[in-house]
Parts: structure tokens; sequence; C-alpha cells
């Protein structure tokens, strides 16, 4: 991020005032792709999901065998693990978050895809684990700006992998399946980088999925 900024602002003064507005513009960025996690948000959507379950389904079953895959892949120590995962539903995201979390496995952090949200919408999957892909676009005069989002979602993925925080990937756009989208091809491509480039020395890639009856 450091050598695109610097980049970004040769040929300028350097002084007090452009580094500044370089930080704010990539805290901007930043806040585009993640916000901090809520406990107390995860808590009340973790009832409210329970309540919207028992009304939209018969039953909820969960896969033992897979479940035991996943508790034994998260034993593995020293290695970040990266859910990947089809996408039948738009409430694959938060079943499978809620499903990591009363297993005890901790909240992922849960890329979300290219369909459009609201900003509300946004902010709170923000605050439950939802992360986005930063626009490129708009506000962007320079070939060295327009590099900018692209090595802070970078540095930003290999901070998620370093710090072993679980991350969910889901290959598919609804309804278009069996096709690897746009969004998760730039997900594993960063995910591949930060492998190459030595961030971490490996990953560990664990298959999930979820089966509806009806999709809903």
């Amino acid at each position: 991020v450091r050598d695109v900024a610097t980049g970004r602002s040769r040929g300028s003064r350097g002084d007090g005032e452009s580094h500044r507005r370089g930080k704010e513009k990539i805290l901007k960025i930043l806040a585009e792709i993640q916000a901090p996690l809520s406990l107390l948000m995860l808590r009340l959507c973790n009832w409210a999901l329970l309540k919207l379950l028992n009304r939209l389904f018969l039953s909820v079953q969960l896969h033992r065998g897979q479940l035991e895959m996943v508790l034994r892949a998260t034993r593995t120590s020293g290695v970040p693990l990266v859910f990947l995962s089809t996408h039948k539903s738009q409430l694959d995201g938060p079943l499978l978050s809620f499903l990591f979390f009363s297993q005890g496995l901790g909240v992922p952090r849960v890329t979300v895809g290219g369909q459009v949200c609201s900003p509300r919408l946004r902010a709170l999957l923000g605050r439950l684990g939802g992360i986005f892909l930063p626009s490129r676009t708009g506000q962007m005069p320079s070939d060295q700006d327009e590099g900018l989002p692209g090595a802070v979602l970078a540095a930003y993925v290999e901070e998620v992998l370093r710090s072993q925080q679980p991350l969910l990937i889901f290959l598919e756009e609804p309804p278009v399946a069996l096709c690897l989208s746009a969004p998760a091809r730039e997900w594993l491509a960063l995910v591949y980088r930060a492998v190459r480039d030595g961030a971490v020395p490996d990953v560990l890639l664990v298959p999930v999925g979820i089966a509806y009856d009806v999709v809903p």
C-alpha cells in the first residue's frame, strides 16, 4: 500500500497535507471493504435467524460428517482456513455464519459478491462479518489511484489470513450455478497471491455447502 501511495504522490511536494489526504483515502477504501464485528448485532441476528428458520423450513439438518471434517480442520495449528462454498441462496451467508458461530468456530469473514446492496444492508452485513470488493471507479482520476484499492484489498486479505480469521468465499452468484463468478475469481486470486508472496506459508481449503429441498 505504501509503495502504491508513494507512486501516487510522486511529483508532489510530499508535505503533511498530501500524506494526510493519502491516509484518509486508504481508510476510506478499507471502510468499503470491511467493518468492525459487532457481537451484539451477531447475537441479535442469530436470534432473529432462528425465528426465521423456524418459519421458513420444517427442519434444518446438519451433516455430522461434514461438521467433523470442519472441526478437524480448525485443529490444524498455524494454517488459516479458507472455506469454499456453492451459493444457492442469499440466505447462505448468514446461515453458514450462524452455524460456525453456534459450533464455537468463530465468526468468518464472508465475501459478498457483486449484488447491489443498500447502504444500510451493506453496513449491517459488514458488522456481521461481510467483506466487499472496493469500488475502482468514480473519483479515481489517475492510474496510480486506480491501483490503490487493489493494494489495500490485497493487504487486507493478507492480514485476515495472517491473523487466522476464517474466510468464507462463495464460488457462484445465484441464480447462476456451476459457474465461477468474477468476484469469486478475484477473491481466490488474492488468496493465491498471499501464499505466493509468502504472507502466509499455506492455507487450508475446506469445502462447505448448504442444500435446500426448495431454495428460498
